[in-house]
């Protein structure tokens, strides 16, 4: 039998139902770690539908400027809701993210807005550094794999490590927002300045 104490813990740190938190304690025989993957693993599954069946008609435009003063990002954040749009879990979403594109000047949003052309240069200089290499043929194509997943990793918001947590990534932050306020949420354009 699961504890009260455990699920409302759980609860707490997930946003995840009380239901939902108690039965994958009840999966997890108890085992707290393992119960707040199954609550992720859930909650992205859901985050996905929602983001394919929903509309986003509201927001933030959030600004951030770094204790510097030399670097800062303007981001457009939006939701379904104004209700959620104005709530302080939207808002240090917004935080975070205007944080990660300061810190690690993403160019593109996700791999799908990476240009072909970009695409192809980047291939072929993978490749000549491969064959430089003397990397048999066989192996170039998952080898090139590889490469151009790192390269969606520094490149694409979505695709980096989240800066405070960086086993989570920017999307998969991003469909935990989802799965606690059962809207669909998603980044409009962001424009990063520095000096």
């Amino acid at each position: 039998m699961v504890e009260l104490q455990m699920v409302t813990k759980l609860r707490a740190q997930t946003g995840a139902g009380m239901v939902d938190c108690k039965k994958a304690l009840d999966e997890s025989n108890g085992d707290y770690e393992k119960a707040i993957e199954i609550l992720r693993k859930k909650g992205e599954a859901k985050a996905t539908k929602k983001m394919a069946e929903r509309q986003t008609k509201e927001g933030i435009v959030y600004s951030y400027i770094h204790s510097n003063a030399k670097a800062g990002v303007l981001l457009e954040l939006f939701c379904e809701t104004d209700f959620v749009a104005r709530t302080d879990d939207f808002k240090a979403l917004a935080h975070d993210l205007a944080m990660q594109i300061v810190a690690m000047s993403p160019e593109y949003l996700s791999p799908e807005q990476v240009p072909a052309e970009v695409l192809e240069k980047e291939k072929e200089v993978y490749r000549e550094q491969l064959k430089s290499e003397g990397k048999p043929e066989a192996m170039m194509e998952k080898i090139l794999e590889g490469k151009l997943a790192k390269f969606y990793e520094e490149n694409c918001l979505l695709n980096q490590a989240f800066i405070k947590e960086d086993k989570l990534k920017v999307g998969e932050l991003i469909k935990q927002m989802i799965a606690k306020t059962g809207e669909k949420i998603e980044i409009g354009k962001y424009a990063r300045f520095q000096i």
